[in-house]
């Protein structure tokens, strides 16, 4: 009876554990799957080795989408060097001059030559300007310290200071029939309308050429910012053609366009500066020439007062004799 009781005990206590224990055999090899399977288990081998097969087909498609992505990368740096290919690498001014367009090559050369313009009236007015003031300096001073015309026109010399005394000259000669007749004011009045147009035409004479420089200075920066514009405009087309947003492509094309506005603004800043410059100095001659004027109607009136003094003196004197005889 006994030994019934414990076999029905060990079978129950079998149903018990079976169900646990199949349990725990299906749940080792996922486990070793998960992590390195053992060498000695070769229970939970072939579950490992079906997962495993399970899985291939997800690792071949991400290995064929890897390569899918290095090929497209591969690509597109083949396509951005043959892009590149053709920039310009040079980009110094001159470079950048030689690979710019037809229109704003012309541009910059315009505007290089509008510089050199500028610098040539620069140099030609000054050594201009400064043998007229000198001249006109030193032919006031002697009219200022000559006698009458005569003495001024022989101490000034040749020049322009020189050409208004002799028409001061020229004048007194052709009034010299009416002096004894009329009032010398008629005389004065001409001489100094005379000398007034010679130094305006003085003025005008030695400004010649600040003009251009007063274009160039007003034109220069709107001739390159033109430049500009359409350099600009050709990078957008060129962004279109290429069908791509990339700053190295476009760079150049830029570049370029700003260097035309650089040259604009060289060519018309010293444009502008010298202009003022010799603006002054004209200014400052014309006020030499007003003084050479002022001291040849000095003279002109001294040698009127001395001509009527004269003649005022010879009518006395002719007085005198007459009385008596």
């Amino acid at each position: 009876m006994l030994k019934r009781s414990r076999l029905l005990f060990a079978i129950i206590l079998m149903a018990i554990t079976a169900p646990h224990m199949v349990l725990a055999q299906t749940q080792t090899p996922l486990a070793q799957t998960e992590g390195q399977p053992e060498a000695g288990q070769s229970e939970g081998s072939t579950p490992a080795i079906t997962t495993q097969t399970n899985t291939q087909p997800a690792t071949t498609d991400n290995t064929v989408e890897g390569a899918t992505e290095l090929d497209a990368l591969d690509a597109d740096e083949a396509a951005g060097e043959e892009r590149q290919a053709g920039l310009p690498h040079d980009l110094s001014p001159w470079g950048m001059f030689m690979a710019a367009d037809i229109v704003v090559k012309g541009v910059m050369l315009g505007l290089a030559f509008a510089s050199i313009v500028t610098w040539t009236v620069l140099l030609v007015k000054l050594a201009e300007l400064g043998a007229a003031q000198r001249s006109a300096s030193l032919a006031v001073r002697e009219l200022v310290a000559a006698r009458g015309l005569a003495d001024g026109e022989a101490a000034v010399g040749r020049g322009v200071v020189g050409r208004m005394t002799q028409a001061a000259r020229a004048e007194m000669s052709a009034s010299e029939g009416v002096l004894d007749h009329v009032s010398d004011g008629g005389v004065k009045e001409r001489i100094a309308s005379r000398l007034a147009r010679m130094e305006i035409h003085a003025g005008r004479s030695i400004a010649k050429g600040t003009g251009l420089l007063a274009t160039i200075g007003s034109t220069a920066p709107f001739v390159g910012l033109f430049g500009t514009v359409w350099g600009i405009m050709n990078s957008f087309i060129g962004i279109s053609k290429a069908q791509t947003t990339n700053l190295a492509i476009v760079a150049p094309g830029i570049a370029e366009a700003l260097l035309a506005t650089a040259i604009g603004l060289v060519a018309a800043i010293p444009a502008v500066v010298i202009y003022n410059f010799l603006a002054r100095a004209i200014t400052g001659y014309r006020q030499k020439l007003g003084d050479a004027s002022a001291a040849i109607e000095r003279l002109a009136s001294r040698d009127l007062d001395v001509r009527r003094a004269h003649r005022q003196h010879a009518q006395r004197a002719a007085g005198t004799i007459a009385k008596v005889g």
